[in-house]
C-alpha cells in the first residue's frame, strides 16, 4: 500500500527495506536476551544471527528463482532486474539456507545445535511478523481477489510498477494473515521458552506452528507458477509439510523428556 516510505530528490526508501531492517535487529535483540538466559556464548550467538540473515537473504532469492524456472529460463534479464532485487524472495528458501549456515557455524564455533536453534525461534518468529508487514507494504506476496469484509485494494501505481500486485481489486490481505500467525507464535513460543522443556522442543514446536500457518495461507495467496507433480499443494505448501512432519517427530519423540528448569538456565553468558 505504501512502497515508498519517502523520497528525497533522486534518492528513495522503500517501506519494506526498513521494516525488514528492523525485523532483523528485533529479532536479534530477542536472540542476545534468549541466549544470555539461557547461558549460550551471547556473541557467538548473535554472529551466527548475522550470517543465518546474510544466508537467508541469498536462499530466499534462489528459492524464488527455482519455483520459477520456466519464466527466468525465457526471460533470464529478469533475473538481475529491480524487481528480483527488491523482492523479497522465498522464506523458506530463506529458511533452508539459514539452516545449512547455522550447522555450519555452529558445529565451527562448538555452540549447542539445539539449545541454540530454541533460541533462534521465538526471534525468527518475531522478526518474520514484522517483515510481513513490509511486504504488506510493498504489495507483494497478495492473495486472491475476496468479497470478505476485511479484503484489501491496492490501488498505488509504484506498488504495481514494482511487484505487480493488481490494483482496484479487493484481495485476501494473506501478507497480515501471516503477520498476525507469526505474532501469535511468538507469543506462544517466548512463553514455553521460559519454562522447562527439552533441548529442540521450542525450535520444533515452531515448525509445526508456521508451517501450518503458511500452509492455510497458501490456499488463498495467489501463484502465477504452476504446482509441482499438477495437484493441489505448491511447492511451499509441500515444504510446509515436510517441516511441520519433522518438527513433529522430534516434538512427540521427546515430549516428557526430562530437561533442565528454566530458571537454572539464568547463567551469565561466557
Amino acid at each position: 500500500m505504501f512502497p515508498r516510505l519517502f523520497q528525497i530528490g533522486s534518492f528513495s526508501q522503500s517501506t519494506y527495506g526498513v521494516l525488514v531492517a528492523l525485523a532483523f535487529l528485533v529479532a536479534l535483540s530477542v536472540i542476545a536476551r534468549l541466549a544470555r538466559r539461557a547461558g549460550l556464548n551471547s556473541d557467538a550467538v548473535v554472529n551466527l544471527g548475522i550470517v543465518c540473515g546474510l544466508s537467508a537473504i541469498v536462499g530466499a532469492k534462489i528459492m524464488m528463482f527455482l519455483v520459477d524456472i520456466p519464466y527466468y529460463v525465457r526471460n533470464p534479464g529478469e533475473i538481475f532486474s529491480m524487481a528480483s532485487l527488491q523482492a523479497g524472495g522465498v522464506f523458506y528458501g530463506g529458511l533452508i539456507a539459514a539452516l545449512i549456515a547455522a550447522a555450519v557455524y555452529m558445529r565451527r564455533h562448538q555452540l549447542p545445535a539445539l539449545p541454540t536453534a530454541d533460541v533462534f525461534a521465538p526471534g525468527i518468529a518475531l522478526g518474520h511478523g514484522i517483515g510481513r508487514l513490509g511486504c504488506f507494504g510493498a504489495g507483494c506476496c497478495w492473495g486472491l481477489p475476496t468479497r470478505l469484509p476485511w479484503g484489501v485494494t491496492f490501488t498505488n501505481p509504484l506498488a504495481q510498477q514494482l511487484v505487480g500486485v493488481p490494483l482496484g481489486i479487493e484481495l485476501h490481505p494473506t501478507q497480515l494473515y501471516e503477520s498476525v500467525a507469526e505474532f501469535l507464535i511468538f507469543g506462544i513460543l517466548y512463553w514455553r521458552i521460559r519454562r522447562q522443556h527439552a533441548p529442540g522442543a521450542i525450535i520444533s514446536l515452531y515448525l509445526i506452528l508456521y508451517s501450518t500457518a503458511r500452509f492455510l495461507v497458501e490456499f488463498v495467496r495467489y501463484h502465477d507458477q504452476p504446482n509441482p507433480f499438477g495437484g493441489p499443494l505448491n511447492t511451499s505448501q509441500w515444504i510446509s509439510l515436510a517441516l511441520a512432519a519433522l518438527g513433529a517427530a522430534y516434538f512427540v519423540r521427546n515430549v516428557g523428556r526430562a530437561s533442565t528448569p528454566a530458571a537454572g538456565l539464568q547463567t551469565r553468558s561466557r
